[in-house]
């Protein structure tokens, strides 16, 4: 196992005397954005950086060694599967279960942001997030909080409330056909093109053109737009999920 670089504060305390809350970063190819983290941080009086992780292969072991209270770790590179945002938070929450997990975004998958939150992540941030952004989701998910950027917020925004320039509202669900409706409220709840095309008798070009249909009719980029329309417009209960 790699060293643990820890600049620890005297105590881990903070000028009152209460426990500060440790950051630990799981930031492993940007170097540079573990400086700009460990500024942001250590400038607060109630918070501090604890260390910076080293070793990507031994990740789960330096995480049950660790003391602290919420860890900050970009997504792994591709695999052969693609993005494996999942594998790495999935590793902290096993690891330490306890632990609070920042996710930051790696811009390689467009669902990225509902992938992390499914694996486990208590908050998100993307490349775009201030200083203030930092300080703001790790005070959040410290007290039990969700954070999400609020630039994904002002994405929400703009695709649920002003989606139509004429400020009326219309339901693009009526053009929907019967099967793109079917693909739709299999696709919202997380199936892939293979599963959808398995239970709907047909093959996976046919699903993933149907996708593409129905994304363009609709206006989405992705499935967690998919998946919060499907529950505004009652095609799934979020009770069932």
């Amino acid at each position: 196992m790699s060293q643990q670089r820890w600049t620890v504060r005297a105590n881990g305390s903070t000028t009152d005397g209460s426990r500060a809350l440790g950051v630990l970063l799981a930031v492993f190819d940007f170097p540079m954005l573990n400086a700009g983290f460990r500024a942001v941080i250590d400038a607060e009086p109630d918070m501090h950086v604890i260390g910076e992780l080293e070793d990507r292969e031994t990740l789960a072991e330096q995480i049950e060694a660790t003391t602290a209270d919420v860890i900050i770790t970009e997504c792994l590179p591709y695999s052969s599967g693609g993005c494996t945002t999942m594998e790495a938070i999935e590793t902290i929450r096993a690891a330490k279960p306890a632990v609070k997990i920042i996710a930051l975004e790696c811009r390689c998958s467009s669902e990225q942001f509902s992938l992390a939150l499914k694996a486990g992540a208590d908050g998100f941030l993307t490349r775009e997030a201030q200083g203030s952004d930092v300080v703001s989701a790790l005070r959040c998910v410290s007290h039990g909080q969700t954070y999400v950027s609020p630039e994904i917020v002002t994405r929400m925004v703009n695709t649920y409330v002003l989606r139509t320039p004429q400020g009326h509202l219309e339901d693009p669900y009526d053009a929907l056909s019967d099967r793109e409706r079917e693909v739709l409220l299999l696709a919202a709840v997380g199936n892939t093109n293979r599963e959808i095309a398995k239970v709907l008798h047909l093959s996976e070009q046919t699903v993933h053109n149907y996708r593409a249909n129905i994304m363009e009719k609709l206006g989405f980029h992705d499935r967690v737009e998919l998946l919060m329309y499907a529950i505004r417009r009652g095609v799934i209960n979020a009770a069932d999920l």
